[in-house]
């Protein structure tokens, strides 16, 4: 049972077309899996197994000949991050404060991955209102990391990342602000991908929020690789999505001769923990062997300047609003969700554009080191995880200082997001003596996105990831 919970979506598929398994076998086996590790782990804030018991069971069909031709992910299991809406299911954003909703309509990822054949059997755990890089909550208590569970998992996506390194789901999704589908790839050694903006639609008015994109987190690229291309492309719901479709290759070869990659340890100023420069130092090895020409370079982001314009972005986008909650609400906030909601000062006049000239000068940077690089190879987090249930107990922004309080120590994906037009593919680089994986981000030139799948591809070929058992959490059965 265990090595169909951790088949990839492609090998299942395949094997459904030829009848060799039934969508209803794989489905049972996740489920099987999660009730004897999932208590553990608490990746999974809801499961719907009965509904997708006759899911898998209408999809067995479509292969046996009975019905419609079956669809491109037909009896795939795939867990939804809790905040993408599905019609009828909660929608309580990991909050006390929404604990009773119910959406009243899909958004437009989960209702691609159904339209497909995806069966969503579970939604995934996530930090309250997707606030924080640790997952944990009042509503849905600790997620904690499937291999060292004393270790967080990232956040906000961290639901999906532990559900996918334990076994519990073929597919998930997730979605990035700020790191936050790719710091919890990197926590549990999975991949992830940070589509570029407007590549996957998303809801308004979320959708326009330039740092703001949904994607795809899998266990293997070309899984992931797999869901990009059915969750991508023009929705009319939203104008910022891209009219040209993305087909990114399934099966690439991983062959990278005449790649120039540039590699950055440090991004400028991140101080890295030795295990992470030794992980990211053998995947720049790996890569090597696959034939890329691997330069370190200096890319000389200042901190203080990338600290700045997050904060002056979230600081416009998120804190100028009216405060929907009383003071007796305000305290079945999490503490970290508390403190990001913290009222702050006004914009004071000229902060927006000072703010979005930095982000000029920081996507320059980056703009002119992938002119003569096909892609940049850097680390995900600067650390190995948080402990699990970590807090973040101060304001997150300083605006008199227009600073992160905390956060961009470790967090080496927010200047992505800043750049949030170039593709980003987060993929696992090792294991850390604590026992928590490691990982890398790819990040490629605007709308690029196949360049850092076919990097990914590489690295993969190279250096496997969770491809037996030995290569997989050691977890302890119910």
């Amino acid at each position: 049972m265990d090595d169909l919970a951790y088949l990839s979506a492609l090998e299942a598929l395949a094997k459904f077309r030829i009848r060799e398994l039934s969508p209803v076998e794989l489905l049972d086996a996740v489920i099987a899996r999660d009730e004897a590790v999932g208590a553990d782990i608490n990746a999974f804030a809801w499961r719907f197994s009965d509904a997708a018991r006759a899911e898998a069971k209408r999809a067995e069909d479509r292969y046996m000949g009975n019905g419609p031709e079956p669809r491109p992910l037909e009896g795939i299991p795939v867990a939804i991050k809790e905040n993408q809406a599905i019609a009828g299911q909660p929608l309580t954003n990991a909050s006390l404060l929404a604990a009773d909703t119910i959406a009243s309509g899909t958004a437009p990822l989960p209702q691609r991955v159904l339209d497909a054949g995806g069966i969503v059997h579970a939604r995934t755990t996530m930090s309250e209102f997707g606030t924080h890089w640790a997952t944990h909550s009042r509503l849905f208590g600790v997620t904690r990391n499937p291999w060292n569970r004393d270790y967080d998992v990232g956040g906000s996506s961290g639901g999906s990342a532990a559900a996918l390194a334990a076994g519990l789901t073929t597919l998930a999704t997730g979605g990035d602000i700020g790191g936050s589908l790719r710091t919890p790839a990197a926590c549990c050694g999975v991949v992830g991908y940070k589509p570029p903006y407007g590549r996957v639609p998303l809801t308004p008015t979320r959708n326009f929020d330039t740092y703001l994109t949904n994607g795809p987190m899998a266990r293997t690229v070309a899984d992931c690789a797999l869901l990009t291309n059915l969750i991508a492309g023009p929705h009319p719901d939203d104008i910022v999505s891209l009219r040209e479709p993305v087909d990114v290759p399934l099966d690439v070869a991983g062959d990278l001769r005449g790649w120039k990659i540039a590699l950055s340890l440090d991004l400028g100023s991140w101080e890295l923990s030795p295990d992470v420069r030794a992980s990211t130092l053998a995947a720049a090895d790996a890569l090597r062997a696959a034939g890329a020409d691997i330069e370190e370079v200096a890319l000389y982001w200042d901190p203080r300047e990338i600290s700045e314009a997050v904060t002056t972005h979230f600081v416009a986008q998120l804190h100028q609003s009216a405060d929907p909650w009383s003071a007796e609400q305000r305290t079945q906030l999490t503490t970290y969700a508390a403190n990001y909601f913290a009222p702050v000062a006004p914009l004071p006049r000229g902060q927006v554009d000072r703010g979005l000239q930095l982000e000029a000068r920081i996507y320059a940077a980056l703009a002119a080191l992938l002119e003569t690089h096909r892609v940049l190879v850097c680390p995900t987090l600067a650390i190995p995880a948080l402990a699990a249930g970590a807090d973040q107990p101060d304001p997150l922004f300083d605006t008199e200082q227009w600073t992160m309080v905390t956060g961009i120590a470790h967090m080496m994906g927010l200047p992505f997001n800043v750049c949030n037009r170039c593709p980003v593919l987060a993929a696992p680089s090792g294991i850390a003596e604590n026992g928590v994986p490691t990982g890398i981000q790819v990040v490629g030139r605007t709308y690029a996105d196949p360049d850092v799948f076919a990097v990914g591809a590489a690295l993969e070929r190279e250096r496997p990831w969770l491809d037996t058992p030995a290569r997989r959490p050691n977890l302890p059965q119910v």
